[in-house]
């Protein structure tokens, strides 16, 4: 199944109860909510709190993507706001296997991060413990940024050790950049689940281009 979880970190702030039941009304499965610290990444959003708050206008899944210094710490607060994946990166400074058990024992579902940097391998110790792996298709830290296609072998490279290995419901999700011009690259590199920000909240018609979306990542 292809799945689109559109980047509230596009969308209107002011709204963003509004702007979620927009999304889900365009057929959006998945609502990616980006968390930054202003030290893991050089940008501040938003906390739990929000996502909390976020979390009773939804009927969605939350998508909830930590770029954060210490996701450790942080990870019981954004479970008991409601989230149902949790991102963590690899390059934080908390433990991945820790990090991992806890977000599991939390009652959500763990995932794993890497930046355009860091190389696929990295994260191979962990793909047995995980239901998600997110591949960072621009720096993470700001929207807006153009799709890094040099990213899709790291894609291709991790979507096949998890096939020798068995894990073929493993959700690999691409962010940065994702259009309808990119997505069917990510696509066919072995992506699954696609966070797009910009192309879906600047659309002059969310259900359009997410039915678009779609249908361009369906290879």
């Amino acid at each position: 199944m292809v799945i689109i979880s559109p980047s509230l970190l596009s969308c209107d702030f002011a709204k963003m109860g509004e702007e979620v039941k927009r999304m889900e009304d365009a057929g959006a499965q998945w609502m990616h909510i980006d968390v930054m610290d202003g030290h893991f990444v050089p940008n501040i959003t938003i906390g739990a709190p929000v996502v909390k708050s976020l979390k009773k206008e939804m009927n969605s899944v939350a998508d909830v993507h930590l770029m954060i210094s210490d996701p450790l710490k942080y990870a019981e607060d954004f479970a008991k706001a409601g989230a149902d994946f949790i991102t963590f990166h690899v390059e934080s400074d908390s433990d991945p296997v820790e990090t991992i058990n806890k977000i599991r024992e939390l009652g959500c579902k763990p995932s794993i991060s890497i930046k355009p940097k860091t190389p696929a391998e990295t994260i191979f110790p962990y793909l047995e413990m995980v239901d998600m792996v997110l591949v960072m298709t621009v720096e993470p830290g700001f929207g807006g940024q153009s799709f890094m296609a040099d990213m899709m072998p790291k894609v291709k490279t991790i979507r096949e050790e998890c096939e020798r290995r068995g894990l073929h419901d493993m959700y690999i999700e691409v962010d940065g950049g994702i259009d309808t011009n990119t997505i069917s690259v990510a696509a066919e590199a072995g992506a699954n689940a696609f966070v797009s920000g910009s192309a879906i909240f600047k659309a002059p018609d969310a259900k359009v281009i997410i039915s678009e979306l779609k249908e361009k990542a369906s290879v």
